[in-house]
Parts: C-alpha cells; sequence; structure tokens
C-alpha cells in the first residue's frame, strides 16, 4: 500500500487555508494535512466580530469580485467551493470621498488607483500637468523595469495628482507612499500596459480597457454575517487537523522531507511531513529558512511591513453623508488616513435602531510612532476628526474597539516581484516540496491570497510526484 503523504502548512491565515482546501481537493486520497497557527484563532487578518450587539469585521472587509485577468477572482471562487455563494452580498453605496483642503470631495471615476485615464475628471480634486505626458517614442518602461508608482505619476501627471489621489488610494490599502510603492507588485496592469505604450494617459486607459467590467457589475462583496464564515467553512472543508497556539520554531531538511519544530523552547515537540506550504510573513518565513538557505532567507527577511490599527466606533444617529467612507491624503495633517461608514455601505449591516458604525485606519509607514498611543486616545482623536471632516460634531459613542495589526501590510519597494522570483527559483532547485505563499510575496488582498495558497498546493502536490486528482 502506498504511504501517506504527510503536508504541513504553517499559518492559519487565509493564504495556508486556501492551500489547505486545494491539498483535500487535489491530493491524493488519505493525505494528512496539520495546519500550524501561532495564535489562538485562525484567519489572520479576517476577522469578525461584534459591537454593540451587532457584527463587524476587526480586519479586511471586503473582497475583489473579478480577476484583473478575467473571470471571477479567486475569493468567489473559493466561496463558492465552500457553498457559501448565496452569502455574497455587495455595498449599497459606493462613492466615496477625499479629504482636501480640508473639505470632503467626492472621489473622482475614471482612475486606475488614483492614476487618471482622464485628466478632465480629476480637475476638481488636483491639477495635472498634462504636458508633461508627451510621447517620447517608446514605452514608458522598459520590458523588465519597475519604478515606484510615485516616480512614474510625478514625471508624468505632477506632484498633486499623486499627493491628492494616488498617495491616499495606495495608502488606503498598503499604508505605504507612492513614492516607496513598486508599481509591477501594486498596479501590475498599469505596468504591463506602461511597457507597450508611450504614455501614461494611454497606459492607464489600456489597462481600464484589458479589466473592463459589465455595467453594474460589482466591484467587491463580502459575505453575510461576516468573513469569519469563510475562514470557518475553509477550515472544515480542508480537512486538516488544525493546531492553534502551535509555533513552528525550527524547520530542517531530513532525507525524506522535513522536520518541524513546534512549541515552547523547553519543551519542544519534533514533527516529520514530506512537504511544507510556509504561509506566513516574510520575516518568520525569513527565520525558518536562515538554517538551510541563508542567500534565500537573506532575501525574503528585506520586506518591510507597515502596522496600522482599526478604530470603529458605534455612534446614536449620526448625521453622515451617503457615501462609503473617504480617503485623507497625508498632506492633510491628520492621524486617520482612510474611514468607512460600515452601515451606510453595507446595507445588509444597517440597523433599525440607527446605530452606525463607522471605522477608522489609523497608522502610515514611517510614522508608527502615533500608534504608540492608547486606545483610549487613539478612539478620542479618530472622534475627534472624524466630526471635524465631516463639520459637524459626532455623538459620543454607545460603544468602540480598537483593532491593532502589527507589521501587517508589506511594502513592496521596486524590483519586489524578481527577488520574489529568484528566491523561489533557488528555494525550488534545492527544496522542491517546500514552498512560499501569502501576501509577503504575491501581494495584498483575499483573492491574491487564495491564489497563492492554492498555487503552492498545486507546486508541492507536483514535487511529491503526484498529477492531483
Amino acid at each position: 500500500m502506498a504511504t501517506r503523504w504527510r503536508v504541513a502548512v504553517v499559518g492559519g491565515g487565509i493564504t495556508g487555508l486556501a492551500a489547505a482546501v486545494r491539498l483535500r481537493d487535489r491530493a491524493p486520497a488519505g493525505t494528512e494535512i496539520t495546519v500550524y497557527e501561532q495564535s489562538g484563532a485562525l484567519g489572520g487578518k479576517l476577522r469578525t466580530g461584534e459591537l454593540a450587539g451587532g457584527p463587524v469585521e476587526f480586519g479586511a472587509e471586503s473582497f475583489l469580485m473579478r480577476d484583473p485577468a478575467g473571470g471571477e477572482s479567486a475569493a468567489v471562487t473559493l466561496v463558492r467551493r465552500l457553498g457559501l455563494a448565496d452569502r455574497i452580498v455587495h455595498p449599497s453605496v459606493g462613492q466615496a470621498a477625499l479629504v482636501v483642503d480640508d473639505e470632503l470631495r467626492p472621489i473622482p471615476g475614471g482612475t486606475l488607483v488614483g492614476v487618471p485615464g482622464d485628466l478632465d475628471r480629476v480637475a476638481a480634486v488636483a491639477r495635472p500637468t498634462p504636458a508633461a505626458d508627451r510621447d517620447e517614442g517608446r514605452p514608458l518602461l522598459g520590458p523588465d523595469q519597475d519604478v515606484s508608482v510615485g516616480a512614474l505619476v510625478r514625471a508624468r501627471f505632477g506632484d498633486e495628482v499623486v499627493d491628492r489621489l494616488v498617495d491616499p488610494m495606495l495608502g488606503g490599502v498598503y499604508a505605504g507612499r507612492a513614492d516607496d510603492l513598486s508599481l509591477a507588485t501594486t498596479m501590475p496592469a498599469l505596468a504591463r500596459a506602461a511597457r507597450t505604450r508611450h504614455t501614461l494617459l494611454d497606459a492607464v486607459r489600456a489597462a481600464q480597457a484589458a479589466a473592463s467590467r459589465a455595467p453594474g457589475e460589482p466591484v467587491f462583496g463580502t459575505l453575510d454575517g461576516g468573513l469569519t464564515a469563510l475562514v470557518q467553512a475553509a477550515a472544515t472543508a480542508s480537512g486538516a487537523t488544525v493546531r492553534d497556539n502551535a509555533t513552528v520554531r525550527g524547520l530542517t531538511p531530513t532525507g525524506a522531507g522535513w522536520r518541524l519544530t513546534v512549541g515552547p523552547t523547553r519543551d519542544p515537540e519534533h514533527v516529520d511531513v514530506d512537504a511544507v506550504v510556509l504561509a506566513v510573513p516574510a520575516r518568520p518565513a525569513a527565520r525558518l529558512l536562515a538554517g538551510f538557505a541563508e542567500p534565500v532567507a537573506a532575501g525574503v527577511g528585506e520586506l518591510d511591513y507597515a502596522s496600522v490599527a482599526l478604530v470603529t466606533l458605534a455612534l446614536p444617529e449620526p448625521a453622515l453623508p451617503q457615501l462609503s467612507g473617504f480617503l485623507v491624503p497625508s498632506t492633510e495633517g491628520l492621524l486617520i488616513k482612510a474611514s468607512t461608514f460600515f452601515t451606510t455601505k453595507w446595507g445588509h449591516l444597517r440597523r433599525p435602531d440607527g446605530l452606525a458604525l463607522v471605522r477608522a485606519s489609523v497608522g502610515r509607514y514611517g510614522d508608527e510612532a502615533q500608534l504608540q498611543r492608547s486606545d483610549q486616545d487613539l478612539a478620542a482623536v479618530v472622534h475627534r476628526e472624524l466630526s471635524a471632516v465631516l463639520d459637524r460634531p459626532l455623538p459620543d459613542p454607545v460603544a468602540g474597539h480598537v483593532q491593532r495589526w502589527g507589521g501587517a501590510l508589506p511594502q513592496y519597494t521596486p524590483g519586489h516581484l524578481d527577488r520574489v522570483a529568484a528566491a523561489r527559483s533557488a528555494l525550488g532547485s534545492a527544496h522542491p516540496t517546500l514552498r512560499l505563499a501569502g501576501a509577503g510575496y504575491d501581494g495584498v488582498g483575499i483573492p491574491v491570497c487564495v491564489r497563492s495558497g492554492e498555487t503552492a498546493a498545486e507546486e508541492i502536490i507536483m514535487a511529491l510526484g503526484g498529477s492531483g486528482r
């Protein structure tokens, strides 16, 4: 009788769980899958909590419905696989705003993560410099070139477009700055177009055309009842043994596979497996790799992360605008970098008692000192700044919650994808039954993380000599 495969998935976030589900679906029957999670709960940054008697997301709130390359996103496909498609809901209000010169202005349409495809449409919030975007007879980028988003857009459209549009859009996702973030990683469609188009305006329009949606097609979705349902369903469907509060402290190659050192240093447990999916952030991954793949560990460990705090307030019958929320450029001098009016944006969360849930994101890369404030102080500053932005005093909250995510958001500098490809190539050549997966390598967002985990699982199956089921 054939020996059963034993696969360890290190990391119980959505990346690791997606890998476990794919292994269950595609690996030979009887494969033993174990998920090791350092904390006491699965899901990573997918965490549904409760505030003032109702559900609220303390981490990621939604997922993209479509894949940039076309078709439904990997998150939607996983939701369908888990039998949760009937619980997908979409925003009731889609219009968001920017804080510009101390007032709310609607985010203009026709942009690609803030980069305009029509300069006239952004004139209300920023003054582009169209003369700089001239055709110089060659593509904007070379075949393998990567630059920061800010460097490209400043040179072509000017500072205001970056500072007032692109920077807050990227900051809302990555808590980073456009001048530091890799174009190829954060905006791959625009990077591809820039390698063939001669002006930025033309590149934006080409990228938009490649990702066009049907009229009225929703961009985002979430699950009625919260995204923790996705976590729970994936854990169940994987059939994996889940080990929570189980820190993997060591990883050693053996002749037949891998030996994991798990648990406290004074009383470690050693576990032998055939293959490993390493679905943890880059720095813990680098520590595990250092003992047998030092060059790979050094490259992986270079990735830096930003920390953020999410402050959610339950407000009794506040006068909120009909917006999904707003973004704040760093030039406005506010602690808040983004806010979501949860019970306005998501119709299924609206409450008959008139209580509104408002969430603000605090923390920009390089400014982590602001996060040293106490929970009470952060909540007070958020309440005060929300009142100032809305130009009216908000009622005192009846409840609040501060969720801190330390080292949560990867900061992809130019060349990130090439560094990751080199690390994976070196690791795959020497140790094909060990795969890296997660946001630290492939990008942020639930669909990207799901696809990263599934790809790692498929590669493990091939490395173990199986064609999959």
